[in-house]
C-alpha cells in the first residue's frame, strides 16, 4: 500500500500524463493525510505557531498531488482541467469526488493504456484473420 505513495512521490513526481488507478490515487491521499497529521503533531510539540514543518511538507507534495489528481481524471476519460472544479466550493467538490471514485475506462483511452490491465484487448485479436 505504501508503494503507491512512493510511486507517486518518487517515480511520477511531476508526471501529468498517463493514467492513475483509483487505488494509486486514494492510497497516496491516505498516506499524505497521515503524514500531514503526524507533522502537525511535530509542529505542536516543537512549538512552532505557523507549522513550518507541515508547511514545508505540503509544498513538497503539492506537485505530485496535482499530478496524481490529473492522472486519475485521465483514467476516467476526463481532461486534467476538470481539477479546476475545486474552485466551485460545494457543487464542484461533489462532482470531482464522484469523478475520482468512478472506475476508470476499460481498455486504452486517449490518455494511455489501461493501468489496471495494460494488455487489454490482446487476446481478442488472436485468431482474427484480419489482424496480422
Amino acid at each position: 500500500m505504501f508503494d503507491y505513495y512512493l510511486k507517486v512521490v518518487r517515480d511520477n513526481y511531476a508526471n501529468f500524463e498517463g493514467r492513475a488507478r483509483r487505488s494509486e490515487y486514494w492510497y497516496f491521499y491516505l498516506f499524505n493525510t497521515v503524514i500531514g497529521l503526524v507533522l502537525k503533531g511535530v509542529d505542536y510539540l516543537i512549538g512552532t505557531e505557523i507549522g513550518i514543518v507541515g508547511s514545508i511538507y505540503s509544498l513538497a507534495v503539492l506537485v505530485p498531488g496535482l499530478a496524481v489528481l490529473v492522472r486519475r481524471l485521465h483514467d476516467s476519460g476526463k481532461s486534467g482541467w476538470y481539477a479546476l472544479l475545486l474552485i466551485f466550493i460545494i457543487i464542484g467538490w461533489i462532482w470531482l469526488l464522484v469523478l475520482l471514485c468512478t472506475e476508470g475506462d476499460h481498455g486504452p483511452n486517449e490518455y494511455g493504456p489501461d493501468p489496471k490491465n495494460p494488455n487489454y484487448g490482446e487476446f481478442d485479436e488472436i485468431g482474427r484473420p484480419d489482424v496480422f
